[in-house]
């Protein structure tokens, strides 16, 4: 069995709206019956589940596919993952099937995919996989991977209120939201956090000063720069002391309770560690209980009060051995992604157990509790108690000014006092830090009492009451028409003062300047328009390939453009190899159309009309057809339409109509006469409308957009020159070339000529039809070769495309030249007055670079024909000698 491919499907996919790591695996070789068994006798209760619900075939690939798939969610589950979808589809291909497993974290998923492989190859080699040490090694690596308990709080809260959450890095900075509605957060931090309250934050000294000036209450104490000086500051403020680094955080080099010479200078080398100065604060010892509270939004959250690490001893092991055995507990780990972690004994808590008259190796009697620390921080093994609801309102107003004075919006401040439900001049309180970026987890899941929303209560402080920080976002599909519809759609949004941000195949825009290059139609364009700060809406042109490479880059959208969907172009590829199949990819985004979001769809296309089934929204139908069934039952049923009724659009709600203009009225449609320019129109005016614009607004948008070099470069561009045309334009498949020689026919002209190729990565058939289209219309055709064949042998292209001309009716002049540019360049030296060519332009910059600088040229110098003209430029670029 061999894995050839694999993919991560990070957003809504064909399969599922959740995330999913995909393969195809071959089988071949000897039988795998022997494996089979060998697998479930290894380990019988992990493949009991893997076998669940499917009939075992051990020589079918669909089978072995589900193993997979079913083995790679299980394996993650054993790692304490929350998944459950596992697919599987055979493929043309013979002995060869697609699997596809559900995921929350990608190294996860891949090394339970790697994993379940592994125990495959070993069945067959006859070894045995240590499962157990295995999902171990799975279980942390997840732990290392995912959010942790802070982070992973805020997010989820987030996701409650349908803010969308990115993670933006492999720590804990998310993006909360889309473009200029986003926030971002950095584990308990957020983007209004202040840098100098960090600071101060940072510096307990600086801090326990400001706090003084406001009347909250602090230890006494100083800074020192070495032992001695230390246990001089000791001495002054009165023993017992507490000694921290003046800068630290979780507790790291903090000691308290210290009553003696040996046991202060010893603290004040373990803080001076912490320190990069050696600076190190002395401050007298508070008696009392340790409390962390949490203030968030000018408000207290919660509140905990903090033990310190211990042990119980049972009369029988030592307390090495105990803390061993405590640290056996799943709910302590080496980092905060577990509610508690694990027990030191380490240089502090050997000194701790020292100060006891105990070693490590000391047996306690049975229930005497040791400590292992005197500072209670959950980072060093401690645990927490909710105690919220006990806090007096005095003592949370003390917090809420502490959190002011230092500047920060999210804080955990820490107390020292006797109790909390008694103003702190009768507890003889203080509070000793101001911590920035505070651990949630104590409040999230504590050892005792009740967990608090503090996840909830951060995002409540971000966004106000029902923001979900979203932007509006469009996302056009469809085969073809696609660009100019997006392109359209983002010209509408700007006229309404709007900051557009747009991915197309020419590139991403935002604020209709340019940013990226290239095809810029997939998911991860998408996720770098929506990731913009300056980016009040989106349009994104959403192509079938980023779908199936990665799925969607968004999770929901606003309204979802179908196009059309034409038999013929990409079917073969990616297994997809019927119209409905590749309906199904283009459907994706209708899928995800908020309810309060609209599915523009062709009602005029079958395959697209029927996809108003799948749309959690409403649906908006756009057809030429003025008695369109479709649109007919639609708005008997109360739905809206736009058509085209006596050369006029129209918009349709349920019965009634307003009309907005004639079609002629709008340059993109050539004076009403280019149908797909036309389909193009109503699409977009559609998405106008379901985003809420009025007729007046569509009608000025309509009448300022036009299918220029600017607007929408290589998406049917006319250039006129001495009474002969030249028509730009993209279009690649046959659906695309049927539509262009419809338009052509209602031009005029004498001579029809073509310059194009077929791209290699298409089907024998679609080449060969695309030749037969342009045979039965152009007088004169000019065929090259790509130099980049997309997996087929020289020559082979050219090959299918001169059978499709000997199967055509009609009896074209074929010219044959090597390169895009040269067969450009000599179809327009042969141009004649009153001559119509058509470019397909593939390198779509270069081309019209070329050509537009060919017609200036002709205005500007006396060269007597443009084969001169054509001549020239091409020696120019370097093209010919």
């Amino acid at each position: 069995m061999k894995l050839e491919s694999k993919r991560l499907l990070r957003g809504p996919n064909r399969w599922s709206d959740k995330t999913a790591v995909e393969g195809v695996v071959t089988l071949s070789g000897a039988p795998l019956e022997g494996v089979w068994r060998r697998l479930c006798a290894d380990h019988p209760e992990l493949f009991m589940r893997v076998a669940q619900g499917v009939a075992p075939d051990l020589a079918s690939a669909p089978f072995w596919a589900h193993v997979i798939g079913k083995l790679t969610v299980e394996l993650q589950v054993l790692a304490r993952v929350d998944v459950s979808l596992a697919l599987a589809a055979p493929l043309d291909v013979a002995n060869q099937a697609r699997f596809v497993a559900e995921y929350r974290e990608e190294a996860t998923a891949e090394r339970a995919l790697e994993l379940a492989l592994e125990l495959i190859d070993a069945a067959r080699d006859g070894r045995r996989v240590d499962l157990d040490a295995a999902i171990v090694t799975l279980r942390k690596s997840n732990e290392e991977t995912r959010l942790g308990p802070s982070t992973g709080a805020i997010a989820e809260a987030a996701r409650a209120r349908g803010i969308p959450v990115r993670r933006l890095t492999d720590g804990s900075l998310l993006q909360l939201g889309y473009g200029a509605q986003q926030r971002r957060v950095w584990a308990a931090e957020t983007d209004r956090t202040s840098a100098i309250g960090e600071a101060i934050a940072q510096d307990k000294e600086l801090t326990k000063q400001m706090l003084a000036t406001v009347g909250v209450p602090v230890p006494q104490g100083r800074l020192v720069a070495n032992a001695e000086d230390a246990w001089v500051a000791a001495q002054a403020v009165g023993l017992p002391v507490a000694l921290k680094p003046r800068k630290g955080n979780q507790g790291k080099g903090v000691s308290v309770g210290l009553r003696t010479r040996e046991a202060v200078m010893s603290a004040y080398v373990i803080a001076a560690e912490y320190d990069h100065h050696k600076h190190v604060v002395v401050e007298r010892h508070i008696e009392g209980a340790d409390y962390r509270l949490l203030v968030v939004g000018g408000r207290l959250v919660a509140a905990a009060r903090r033990e310190p690490p211990r042990v119980v001893g049972d009369g029988v092991r030592t307390i090495a051995e105990l803390v061993a055995l405590e640290n056996q507990n799943p709910l302590r780990g080496d980092d905060h992604s577990t509610s508690l972690s694990k027990l030191r004994l380490d240089t502090i808590g050997c000194e701790t157990l020292a100060e006891q008259g105990l070693t490590p190796e000391s047996v306690p009697a049975a229930g005497v509790a040791v400590p292992l620390r005197r500072n209670a921080n959950l980072s060093t093994g401690g645990s927490a108690t909710d105690v919220t609801d006990d806090v007096h309102p005095l003592v949370a107003r003390r917090a809420v000014e502490a959190a002011r004075v230092v500047g920060l919006d999210i804080a955990g401040i820490d107390l020292v006092a006797s109790c909390v439900d008694r103003p702190l001049e009768e507890s003889g309180g203080a509070f000793v830090e101001v911590n920035a970026a505070p651990g949630l987890r104590m409040h999230l899941e504590p050892s005792h009492g009740k967990g608090r929303a503090v996840g909830e209560a951060i995002i409540e402080s971000m966004f106000a009451r029902g923001d979900d920080a979203r932007i509006p976002i469009v996302a056009v599909t469809g085969t073809n028409g696609k660009t100019t519809t997006t392109r359209f759609i983002a010209h509408l949004m700007r006229q309404r003062g709007l900051r557009v941000g747009m991915t197309c195949t020419d590139g991403i825009y935002v604020e209709g300047k340019r940013i990226d290059t290239g095809d810029c139609s997939g998911p991860k364009s998408a996720k770098m328009v929506l990731a913009h700060p300056r980016v009040d809406v989106a349009v994104l042109e959403t192509a079938r390939g980023g779908m199936l490479r990665e799925g969607l880059g968004f999770d929901w959208c606003d309204v979802a453009v179908v196009t059309n969907v034409a038999e013929g172009d990409h079917l073969g590829m990616n297994g997809i190899h019927t119209a409905e199949a590749l309906a199904a990819i283009k459907a994706i985004p209708v899928r995800r159309v908020s309810t309060r979001g609209v599915a523009v769809l062709n009602a005029d296309d079958p395959l697209v009309a029927a996809m108003a089934s799948l749309c959690p929204g409403t649906v908006i139908f756009f057809s030429r057809e003025e008695r369109s069934e479709v649109v007919s039952r639609h708005r008997a049923a109360g739905g809206k339409a736009i058509i085209v009724r006596d050369g006029h659009v129209v918009l349709a709600d349920g019965r009634l109509e307003r009309r907005v203009a004639p079609l002629a009225d709008f340059p993109l449609t050539q004076g009403g006469l280019v149908g797909f320019q036309i389909e193009n129109l109503l699409a977009s005016l559609a998405a106008g409308w379901g985003l809420g614009l009025p007729p007046e607004a569509l009608r000025f948008g309509a009448e300022t957009f036009s299918s220029n070099l600017g607007t929408a470069p290589g998406r049917f561009n006319v250039v006129t020159h001495r009474d002969s045309t030249v028509i730009l334009d993209y279009g690649h498949n046959s659906s695309a070339l049927i539509a262009l020689t419809e338009a052509i026919r209602g031009m005029r002209h004498r001579r029809r000529k073509v310059v194009y190729t077929a791209a290699g990565d298409r089907r024998d058939e679609d080449i060969i039809r695309q030749a037969e289209i342009l045979g039965d219309f152009f007088h004169e055709i000019y065929i090259y070769e790509d130099q980049c064949t997309r997996g087929r042998a020289d020559g082979e292209v050219i090959r299918l495309m001169r059978e499709g001309f000997v199967r055509s009716k009609g009896t074209p002049r074929i010219v044959q030249l090597p390169g895009e540019l040269r067969s450009i360049g000599a179809a327009i030296g042969s141009l004649e007055p009153g001559d119509l060519l058509l470019c397909q332009v593939d390198q779509v910059e270069l081309a019209l670079e070329f050509v537009t600088g060919l017609f200036r040229q002709a205005e500007s110098r006396s060269l007597s024909s443009l084969a001169q003209l054509a001549a020239a430029a091409l020696a120019a670029l370097g093209m010919m000698t």
